[in-house]
């Protein structure tokens, strides 16, 4: 296995990862792979498939003039976005990475193809830079989800082709049936197996760092949205609701049985809503499903009453991991390639396995609880109306977060034996992905979307 826990949970921005991240690292990155920058006197981009096609909605355009400015995910300040691309409408002039700067018209220079999908994934997208001289340098990307990004070369080069910088970690796993094999042997928990993976890379002081960092993030995404209302960015009209409904909750006398869940499900929308707002949050595994984890690990930490929260958050978040590894490398974690899935039914599982290593569980409970999480979203479609992260996906990141604590109660009162396994639903969602029809994939072409949707909202 050849990611890490923080190439699950990245810092970054709204209102995708695969679609606004992926694509900022992607412009980033061309300049910095481009040489002599100094001579450029023309850059353009073109935006395919997926990415053109709700590329709008999903701040693609945006995205990607930020990470020619230079601007990473991790570091632009969300308050910021908006009068730099301000400045840059009005001068017609585009600063290369902050040292260099070119003519550059949005209207002319960003393209979009819709109908055309490059042959690498449905997320591609190419850049061109002209210089003085009349040389061009042309780059092909993907973005695979996740704020995950490959050139073209990377994408198709054989494992005997491509560089291997990994280092070998006592426990490697392609499978959970390696991982369980390797507990089996040493009668280590997952979540102590992960953490000696990640030790090859980093101390354990390091590490523990790194997990704070990334829960601090999430709870203060959570604390902002559930302070905020008004209408969210896009043309839909989408009104905040999370903040009304929590103070709605904390207002009223009568308390049902069912309110813990209910807040658990507005810790996941108010999230998602800032998310959808373009605002901080962390990819877990992506920012369309950004709400589950944190919702549930607040769910945890407050209502478990565990003894020790800050081990509990860290095992929590490396069970996470664990799963979400592999369900990118032997599925995807893509709306674009598999449709939803992949970004809400792997959240679910991810939570669902990290809410069960928090409480204590069994390997084989945390494997039970991460293959509920997947079997129940199976076959689950992207289809965003307006192409905007809005519906259904704050809703359904708030049902993620519910099934995810079902998932894991019922692992956590079995004895993890169970019919299917996880590599099984796995192996089951990329099938399902790969016969589910095109316009089901983050396309906006199909279901809610063609069904809802009366006004150009991409127009907007």
């Amino acid at each position: 296995m050849d990611m890490r826990v923080f190439d699950l949970f990245k810092i970054g921005v709204g209102p995708s990862s695969s679609h606004t991240v992926g694509p900022m690292l992607a412009g980033r990155r061309f300049l910095l792979e481009t040489p002599d920058l100094h001579l450029a006197t023309k850059v353009q981009v073109a935006l395919y498939g997926s990415l053109a096609l709700t590329g709008v909605g999903h701040a693609t355009d945006k995205a990607v003039l930020l990470g020619l400015m230079g601007e990473t995910p991790q570091d632009v300040a969300p308050e910021s976005v908006e009068q730099k691309l301000a400045i840059l409408k009005q001068t017609l002039q585009l600063n290369l990475l902050g040292q260099h700067s070119v003519a550059f018209d949005p209207q002319t220079d960003l393209r979009w193809f819709k109908q055309e999908v490059l042959p690498g994934h449905p997320n591609g997208l190419k850049f061109f830079l002209t210089r003085s001289d009349g040389s061009i340098s042309e780059k092909t990307y993907y973005s695979t989800g996740g704020g995950f990004i490959y050139s073209e070369e990377e994408l198709t080069a054989t494992p005997t082709e491509s560089k291997n910088t990994t280092k070998p970690v006592p426990f490697p796993f392609n499978t959970m049936t390696d991982l369980l094999a390797h507990g089996q042997r040493t009668g280590l928990s997952i979540t102590t197996m992960l953490r000696a993976n990640e030790n090859c890379h980093c101390s354990d002081e390091e590490l523990n760092a790194g997990i704070d960092n990334i829960w601090a993030v999430m709870k203060a995404c959570i604390a902002r949205g559930l302070q905020m209302s008004g209408e969210l960015p896009g043309g839909l009209q989408v009104q905040r609701r999370a903040a009304n409904l929590w103070r709605a909750a904390n207002s009223s006398a009568d308390v049902l049985p069912h309110d813990g869940l209910h807040r658990v499900s507005l810790y996941a929308m108010a999230v998602n809503e800032e998310n959808a707002a373009g605002g901080r949050v962390v990819t877990a595994p992506t920012n369309g499903a950004a709400g589950i984890i944190p919702a549930v690990l607040r769910y945890y930490a407050e209502d478990c009453k565990p003894s020790n929260p800050e081990q509990g958050i860290r095992n929590f978040l490396l069970a996470a991991s664990a799963i979400g590894m592999l369900c990118k490398k032997n599925a995807s974690i893509s709306g674009a390639e598999i449709g939803c899935q992949g970004e809400v039914g792997v959240a679910c599982a991810m939570a669902a396995a990290g809410l069960t290593a928090a409480l204590g569980g069994t390997n084989a409970q945390i494997e039970a609880a991460a293959e509920i999480g997947i079997e129940h979203h199976l076959g689950m479609t992207c289809d965003p109306i307006g192409g905007l992260v809005q519906i259904p996906c704050i809703e359904r990141n708030g049902m993620g977060a519910v099934k995810a604590i079902t998932a894991a109660s019922l692992a956590l009162r079995g004895d993890g034996q169970h019919k299917v396994t996880l590599d099984d639903a796995i192996e089951t969602m990329r099938q399902t992905g790969a016969d589910m029809q095109a316009k089901y994939k983050e396309t906006s072409l199909g279901g809610l979307a063609i069904h809802v949707v009366t006004v150009n909202y991409a127009a907007c």
